[in-house]
């Protein structure tokens, strides 16, 4: 007797789409197949059922599921497709509206998603919402579009809608913490300006931890902001490490080092970190990269590919999935470059895929994510005090923490009048980015303009906004407009070039200049800086201390500004700085950085061999 094939349960479901299978039964069907991770035969059941459906009511429903399943596929113009055919049959069917706009977003048509919003925040009191509240869709469009707003740096209207938003429900915590940000990036100060029913304390409980690490010094409330992030938004898991459930039962062989990071591109991680992996010695130590960034197309993303033995997709991953892969591959330390800046995947490391995490670089600051157990710092960013703020333990590396690329490249020297600069003037430089710039130091860079004639102040050019209210202030101050030039943005090697037509660099407090800091002494450029309590707040600090030049460290806004004073009245001290810097600046322990990558290696090795042997991890002194 011959076997009959088992039946194929999809063509089974596919047969009945075609008779008449109820919508209840289909979108049961349909989520199944979702939930097993088949989205391709959940979106041919819903295709086929369209295509057979003779019930007009049901149909708009279906067509909006399909869209739904589309648009997780990626096929965005399919979805379009489904979400326009769902509005043709229901035109106030406000969901397939959002969803529409969304197609819209990811199709780069931001014009038309943000048309689209417009229709429902308007009008979806008018509109049918299909079981939803209006008042939540409403919202849902206002916040999507402050949110793409932001993106197309269009501030203003974003805020405006924020506020929008805000009015409507004031305990949006997601909504103030871009509105305080926001504020920030316009240099629109007070950034946090309590209106309506939001009150100044949920301005302060929501500003997100960059934005806390451009406000406060206080390493407290830095702590406290990066555990209520964790607490709302990064997954709980309290089993067993990946890395004993997943990884090989015995680790041998070179050290397996993974770098976690979505920035591995034209970014100032991939622009300090490129040389870092190149130089890895590859007799003791396997460099792999855990990577969803972005494919810039540029010459450092192609550079930072090569510099890696191997680069691993984690796009298209969950968080779950990415971490059973870094277990399955045996990684010792994995390293991760972004903590909790945008973008960020911090749901990887709660599972601990590696025996040995740490956090480098990309965030200056205590994460409190379970599972980071190590942050590569140097003994001046951070002290012994500090320490009890902090969720991860240092592994101190020296003299100083910041590795370096001795390879980015220098453009051709310009004159001053190429970018407006008076030939005779002293050049304050600022060439960090504006929500860096706090009210309280900027005030203290106007007061040092006061108090060295026909100085002037160099700014970088990020958006209008910014600058009004940076020219706003200075008139108010008593100092006229045409002392503060803004330089636009260039490309990396003519940006590194025109640090060289200042006089000398001024740094923000309490968010210090990183990569910032190591560009302008590569180029040969002095900076002054205030140091504080926090690592955000003496990085700079720790690179002026390398590179030999502590005495342009202060401790206090008064000695700051005063010092900033001095140099601007003797050019002559500034121009020994520079000399210095030419003769010297290179070859200083700042940027050796083959004896930084060692450091590493030998805190990494020695991590390593403890996680091995089975032992509790403890840094070398």
């Amino acid at each position: 007797m011959t076997a009959q094939p088992a039946p194929n349960p999809l063509e089974a479901l596919l047969t009945r789409a075609r008779s008449g299978l109820p919508l209840g039964e289909l979108m049961s069907a349909a989520n199944t197949l979702q939930q097993q991770g088949q989205l391709e035969a959940a979106a041919l059941l819903y295709e086929t059922w369209v295509a057979h459906c003779q019930s007009a009511a049901h149909k708009p429903v279906a067509l909006f599921n399909w869209g739904t399943v589309l648009g997780s596929l990626r096929r965005h113009e399919a979805a379009e497709a489904a979400y326009r055919q769902a509005l043709a049959l229901k035109p106030d069917f406000a969901q397939a509206r959002l969803n529409l706009a969304h197609q819209f977003e990811h199709l780069g048509r931001s014009e038309d998603a943000l048309a689209t919003w417009r229709e429902v925040y308007e009008g979806a009191a008018q509109m049918d919402c299909i079981g939803a509240d209006p008042l939540d869709l409403q919202l849902h469009a206002l916040n999507n579009s402050a949110r793409l707003l932001e993106q197309l740096k269009r501030y203003d209207e974003s805020e405006r809608l924020m506020v929008r938003s805000l009015q409507l429900r004031s305990t949006q915590g997601d909504v103030i913490q871009h509105y305080v940000h926001i504020r920030q990036k316009q240099c629109e100060w007070p950034v946090h300006q309590a209106f309506g029913a939001v009150s100044a304390n949920q301005l302060l409980v929501h500003t997100s931890l960059l934005a806390m690490l451009s406000h406060s010094d206080d390493p407290a409330l830095q702590l406290l902001t990066a555990q209520r992030f964790v607490l709302e938004k990064v997954a709980r898991y309290a089993g067993r490490p990946y890395h004993q459930l997943h990884g090989p039962k015995t680790r041998e062989g070179r050290v397996r080092i993974g770098y976690l990071s979505g920035d591995l591109c034209m970014h100032a991680v991939g622009l300090l970190t490129a040389e870092l992996y190149e130089l890895h010695d590859r007799s003791r130590f396997e460099v792999l990269a855990y990577d969803w960034s972005r494919e810039d197309g540029t010459a450092q993303r192609a550079r930072l590919q090569r510099g890696f033995d191997r680069m691993l997709s984690l796009h298209g991953l969950d968080d779950e999935t990415a971490a059973r892969r870094i277990a399955a591959d045996g990684v010792d330390v994995l390293v991760d470059l972004q903590g909790l800046t945008s973008g960020a995947r911090p749901g990887i490391l709660v599972h601990r895929p590696a025996p040995v995490q740490v956090s480098y670089l990309g965030l200056p600051a205590t994460s409190g994510v379970p599972g980071i157990d190590f942050m590569l710092a140097d003994r001046y960013v951070m002290q012994g005090d500090y320490l009890r703020f902090c969720s991860e333990r240092p592994i101190y590396i020296g003299p100083c923490y910041q590795v370096s690329d001795r390879q980015r490249a220098m453009g051709a020297t310009p004159t001053r009048a190429q970018y407006g600069l008076p030939p005779d003037a002293f050049v304050y430089a600022v060439f960090n980015n504006n929500h860096k710039i706090s009210e309280a130091v900027y005030a203290g860079w106007l007061r040092v303009l006061q108090q060295v004639p026909g100085s002037v102040l160099w700014l970088l050019a990020d958006n209008r906004w910014a600058e009004a209210h940076l020219r706003a202030a200075a008139v108010a101050a008593g100092i006229a407009t045409e002392r503060l030039i803004f330089a636009p943005r260039v490309s990396p090697a003519d940006y590194l070039a025109r640090f060289q037509l200042a006089d000398l660099v001024l740094d923000t407090f309490p968010y210090n200049a990183g990569t910032t800091a190591s560009d302008c002494l590569w180029a040969g450029t002095p900076i002054v800086t205030l140091s504080g309590r926090s690592y955000i707040s003496r990085m700079c600090g720790s690179l002026l201390t390398a590179v030999g030049l502590p005495d342009l460290i202060t401790q206090t806004q008064a000695d700051y500004e005063q010092l900033a004073v001095a140099i601007g009245r003797n050019p002559a001290r500034a121009a020994s700085y520079k000399r210095y810097l030419a003769e010297q600046g290179r070859a200083s322990a700042l940027f050796d950085v083959p004896a930084i990558v060692r450091d590493i290696e030998r805190q990494f090795a020695h991590l390593s061999a403890q996680a091995r042997a089975g032992q509790p991890l403890q840094p070398l002194d």
